[in-house]
């Protein structure tokens, strides 16, 4: 083929694009397609787009017959299909958007020769009908002999689904001869396409389809189905959500509509209100919309078709309500609403799987086989042994989600339908109980972790189960259990300080001491530890030393000295910050004697390094340097990375102040690397403040200024503050020698360059606490 040729299709497009008057992204807007695609095509970085892909170009420029015409037979390799090709297949009433490389994949599957069975499986509403139909269309060209489309639903006998195959194909059965016999020699040597949509309650008739891929070399079947139809040769294809919204927190215009779900649910908007418009005011409700539906195609048309009357915003208040009640009529019965189509799911399902789906439902974020185990199991009804069993059932039937870190989760609309089952099903509050005991054993055992050599591995699996944790605290609070709240709230106190949590962490035990009654003294004095821990982040300093005095006072009337020695410790550390070294060198020295007794070497190191801040400030600059040798040899010892990372940060303080550039600078990237390594954000926020401000001193400037604007945007984001007099002083004199150096607009350029580098956890969705 020659240059010319090759490049036709490309140069085509572009002329009917700029005849039409439209930009590459409004003519992707109107396909469906992203403007990059649209590049591609024009450049001829792709040059055999899909049928399904030329239609809706075609469609996007309203071309007449010719034109369309024309345009198909440009694409090299493809022709017009031609009249004598029989192509049995519905047409859709709407176009199918989001899903250009599903239909690349299946497409190029349908393509290989040895697949001759392929299922698309996926939950109720994931859009594997619509997918089908137009993979299958877009396949029309391999298969000469042509496409036939067997609707299975309205079937309820596995016996029937040969005899409906070979009716669709206009076959009856004649001297004796079945229909499996009289299919099979009808398409025994035919390249043709059979579409059988919606196999999943008729499983048992899979081997009948087996032995007709096996006698007849022809055909190959496209099959649509909840759960594999478990056959030889049977080539699987799970069919995910649309792709999400990056984020819901004030997104752009343009990130919903790029995405696939959001551009989804705006066209099915326009479609029901032509006034609709996506603009910056409910682009957060449309995002969040797509993300509470989980980039569900059927739901996402749901909702979207009650914009009617209610706009985005208000929409989101309702949409439980919206997706119970059924407006389009042209759709299946199972379809009119998103729990007629898990209903549907639901029925398919044995007694004990039944028993496990609704019981899981009490997991939010996702869950572990342990977890599962502990939660599921109990009754007769579902053994321990029996979980792995059942819960791959569930994943086959795509009810469950099945991660490669075996970790299994539910989409959020099917989560919200399990719960209503576990609610009706008289057996709530038991599971819940499970759950919130699942979830406080775990986090005890994680406790005395998360300041040692495996803190790493149990901060990110805490991270994991942030959700569930959070769901257990909301729960135990909601019936009164404010005691176990609370000691939660103790075991998690690191978790939370050291991954920025640091508001919510002290809402949850604001609302434990709400609950007086039910704490006992050691309930009480572990609410009152953890706020002060936290509250000091945050800048709020006098309950960081009164909260941190009545948890010491309580700590002693019940004799606990494991919680006696972090009061003291916070206590010593508040009266360091108010300038009272005399009793901040007491407190703190009884905390490392606490802890020294308890055998805690990441708890005396920690003392250790404040005790030498003391000093330090008190002129004893030798007796420092002592302090932070013995702490920061006691830590390395201990594997205590989370405590290395702060003493190495203090040291870097105490260089500063003595002029020592070179050293505050190691020891402040060294800091920053293990803050980066724990998704330390505090010590993380301290690092780059203090490197910006070395840097400043250092005359680099625009540097200078990018670290101290993204220091900036990781404290708004944990809500944290600069405590410490001394340090806030440093960080303004380190501001006000940057501006000295740079020009304002040199300084906004750079300093906004720095705010723009978010963490990578604040571009993510962050579930707020209750």
């Amino acid at each position: 083929m020659s240059p010319e040729q090759q490049s036709s299709f490309g140069r085509r497009l572009r002329q009917l694009r700029e005849v039409g008057g439209l930009t590459q992204e409004e003519l992707a807007g109107r396909a469906g397609l992203t403007p990059n695609a649209i590049s591609d095509l024009e450049r001829d970085r792709r040059r055999r787009p899909y049928p399904h892909t030329v239609r809706s170009l075609a469609d996007a420029l309203s071309l007449s017959e010719d034109e369309r015409a024309a345009l198909v037979s440009a694409v090299p390799g493809r022709s017009a299909p031609t009249a004598t090709l029989e192509v049995l297949l519905p047409a859709p009433p709407t176009p199918l958007l989001g899903r250009e490389r599903e239909l690349g994949e299946v497409g190029d599957l349908l393509r290989r020769p040895e697949v001759r069975m392929l299922t698309l499986t996926g939950m109720g509403g994931v859009g594997k009908t619509r997918l089908a139909l137009e993979a299958a269309r877009d396949a029309a060209d391999l298969f000469p002999d042509g496409v036939a489309f067997v609707a299975l639903e309205p079937l309820n006998n596995a016996e029937l689904v040969v005899p409906t195959v070979a009716r669709s194909l206009g076959l009856r059965e004649s001297g004796g001869e079945t229909s499996h016999e009289a299919l099979c020699d009808f398409i025994r040597d035919k390249r043709l396409l059979l579409v059988l949509d919606n196999f999943e309650h008729l499983l048992e008739a899979a081997s009948e389809i087996s032995r007709l891929i096996e006698a007849c070399p022809g055909p190959t079947v496209l099959a649509t189905s909840r759960a594999p139809l478990h056959i030889r040769g049977e080539q699987e294809y799970p069919v995910p959500p649309l792709r999400l919204p990056a984020s819901t927190r004030s997104p752009a215009r343009d990130e919903v509509v790029n995405s696939p779900s959001g551009h989804l649910f705006v066209e099915r908007a326009r479609a029901a209100s032509p006034s609709f418009e996506l603009d910056e005011r409910n682009a957060a409700a449309v995002a969040s919309i797509c993300w509470h539906l989980a980039g569900l195609p059927l739901a996402l048309e749901l909702a979207a078709a009650k914009t009617r009357y209610l706009d985005p915003t208000t929409l989101l208040s309702r949409l439980d309500r919206a997706l119970s009640v059924g407006r389009e009529r042209d759709l299946p019965d199972r379809q009119r609403t998103m729990r007629a189509t898990l209903d549907w799911s639901h029925d398919l399902l044995s007694g004990p799987e039944q028993a496990l789906f609704r019981r899981l439902s009490a997991f939010t974020g996702g869950f572990s086989l342990e977890a599962a185990e502990a939660v599921g199991a109990g009754e007769e009804e579902v053994g321990s042994e029996d979980v792995l069993e059942l819960l791959g059932d569930l994943v086959e039937q795509s009810l469950v989600t099945a991660a490669k870190d075996a970790r299994y989760g539910m989409l959020e609309p099917v989560r919200q339908y399990a719960r209503e089952r576990l609610e009706e099903s008289g057996e709530a509050e038991k599971i819940w109980w499970r759950h919130a005991a699942f979830f406080l054993k775990l986090a005890e055992r994680g406790a005395p972790e998360l300041t040692r050599s495996d803190q790493a591995a149990w901060l990110e699996r805490l991270g994991r189960e942030h959700d569930n944790l959070r769901a257990a605290l909301s729960w135990l609070l909601q019936r009164g259990d404010a005691e176990r709240a609370a000691h939660l709230g103790w075991d998690l106190k690191w978790f939370w300080y050291i991954r920025g949590h640091l508001a919510e962490g002290t809402r949850w035990m604001e609302r434990a001491l709400a609950h007086e009654d039910a704490l006992t003294l050691t309930g009480r004095a572990k609410a009152l530890t953890v706020i002060a821990g936290l509250v000091y982040s945050q800048g709020d300093l006098h309950r960081h030393a009164a909260f941190a005095e009545e948890g010491a006072r309580l700590a002693r009337e019940i004799e606990d000295r494991e919680l006696l020695a972090m009061a003291t410790y916070l206590g010593g550390h508040a009266a360091f910050v108010r300038g009272d070294l005399a009793r901040a060198a007491a407190l703190m020295g009884e905390s490392e004697t606490l802890y020294r007794t308890l055998g805690d070497e990441p708890g005396t190191g920690l003392a250790l390094t404040v005790l030498g801040q003391i000093a330090l400030a008190g002129g004893d600059a030798a007796r420092a340097e002592r302090l932070f040798d013995e702490s920061e040899e006691l830590l390395r010892v201990s594997g205590s990375w989370w405590n290395l990372t702060t003493n190495r940060s203090i040291r870097a303080i105490t260089t500063e102040v003595q002029g020592d550039d070179a050293q505050t600078i190691a020891l402040l990237q060294e800091s920053l690397a293990l803050a980066l390594r724990l998704r330390d954000t505090q010590n993380a926020a301290y690092g780059l403040e203090g490197l910006a401000g070395a840097l400043a001193m250092m005359g680099q400037g625009p540097r200078a200024a990018r670290l101290f604007g993204a220091a900036v945007t990781l404290r708004d984001w944990t809500g944290s503050a600069i405590g410490f007099a001394t340090l806030h002083e440093l960080y303004e004199r380190r501001l006000e020698t940057l501006r000295a150096q740079l020009d304002a607009k040199t300084f906004e350029a750079a300093w906004s360059e720095g705010r723009a580098m978010s963490p990578p956890a604040s571009r993510r969705v962050r579930p707020r606490g209750r």
